[in-house]
């Protein structure tokens, strides 16, 4: 139960951050993706480039 909790605070931390950064990087649409890579999340990606707040670690980044 404890693990659940907290991978539900979690989330919720992680999305109202998002939703912050949304915002601040309207072309990403992290208002609606959440930060995952749909289609209009790796076309910004291409356009844009990434932000610092995009994980390194995320594939496509590295083809940019």
């Amino acid at each position: 139960p404890s693990v659940s909790a907290a991978s539900i605070i979690a989330k919720v931390s992680r999305d109202k951050f998002i939703k912050k950064l949304s915002k601040k990087f309207k072309n990403y649409g992290w208002e609606t993706n959440c930060g995952y890579g749909t289609k209009k999340h790796l076309s910004a990606l291409k356009k844009f480039g990434a932000t610092h707040h995009h994980r390194k670690t995320f594939a496509p980044i590295h083809k940019i």
